[in-house]
């Protein structure tokens, strides 16, 4: 089977599209015949050896850890779950065409491979970062970088929650924004102001999604670290600020709900563009410039 691997750190050149044999499953797991695979920034971050100080990473090295697709193996000890099942969940080299999931559900009928195969990462972090921060019905919350990926999850969980949400994202992106439930703002010099005159009760908990070095400016937004989160910005916690980070707690439960959501018409995702698997290093430079509004996906 084909599937995209990397045996150095560096660019996306290091890329390669190659023949491996094809995965079998064991105790736990099934394996699928991918339809779509979830671009993250943390593949590109791992392909560029960002994550080598606290993640073992084995040469060559598979990419994608989410996706959709048709069970065609399964293996021992799996209970509920067969070939020929649609399911959606995480996986490691799930980047390839076929794949082990380690963790999955059914997919739903009416929701397409495209957004399923996206959805895993995005919604568990979204959610675990809500829990973390303990935000409640009736607060308010400023989502730094709210368009992407988890900015999407982020806004539109905290809505079902009762959440009033403040999203920065670029003035085209706005209107996204606001069929998400959010209000938004511009990022940039001011914020501190903007926000102010949005919210001018207060802030009571900020979730960095960009990792654009917006720390400091979030905890004087909050007036306290420990009302501070990011996603992306491993200095976070130099500043007393919470940085949150996997593995996915609870994972079938969360996708479970979400893909309810989604079909209540509760939860939306955009697809921004899909890859083939040829394209897999286009599909990272397009992450890597930080401006997908949803998310990328790529399909074998």
């Amino acid at each position: 089977m084909k599937a995209v691997q990397f045996s150095r750190y560096g660019g996306p050149e290091v890329l390669e599209i190659v023949e491996i044999e094809a995965p079998h499953p064991g105790p736990g797991e099934v394996r699928i015949a991918v339809r779509a695979a979830g671009v993250n920034p943390s593949d590109w971050k791992r392909r560029e050896g960002q994550y080598r100080a606290f993640e073992e990473v084995h040469f060559p090295a598979a990419l994608g850890v989410e996706a959709s697709g048709i069970v065609d193996e399964v293996g021992p000890d799996v209970s509920n779950t067969y070939v020929g099942d649609a399911v959606f969940g995480y996986g490691n080299g799930t980047m390839a065409e076929h794949a082990v999931l380690t963790h999955w559900v059914h997919k739903p009928d009416d929701l397409p491979f495209e957004i399923a195969g996206a959805l895993p990462a995005i919604s568990e972090t979204a959610w675990r970062s809500l829990d973390e921060l303990c935000v409640k019905a009736g607060e308010t919350l400023l989502v730094s970088g709210a368009a992407g990926g988890i900015g999407s999850a982020i806004l539109q969980l905290a809505r079902i929650r009762g959440i009033t949400v403040i999203g920065t994202a670029s003035p085209q992106k706005h209107d996204y924004l606001r069929e998400l439930g959010a209000i938004p703002t511009a990022y940039g010099p001011g914020l501190a102001e903007r926000v102010r005159q949005l919210a001018p009760d207060s802030i009571d908990a900020a979730i960095d999604v960009a990792g654009s070095g917006i720390i400091p400016e979030l905890i004087a937004i909050t007036g306290d670290p420990a009302h501070v989160l990011s996603v992306a910005d491993f200095s976070a916690e130099e500043y007393g600020a919470k940085f949150s980070h996997g593995p996915p707690k609870e994972p079938e439960r969360v996708l479970a709900d979400v893909a309810r959501l989604y079909s209540k018409g509760l939860f939306r995702l955009r697809i921004e563009q899909a890859f083939p698997l040829e394209k897999t290093a286009e599909a990272q430079i397009v992450s890597a410039a930080g401006r997908v509004t949803g998310k990328l996906v790529i399909s074998p």
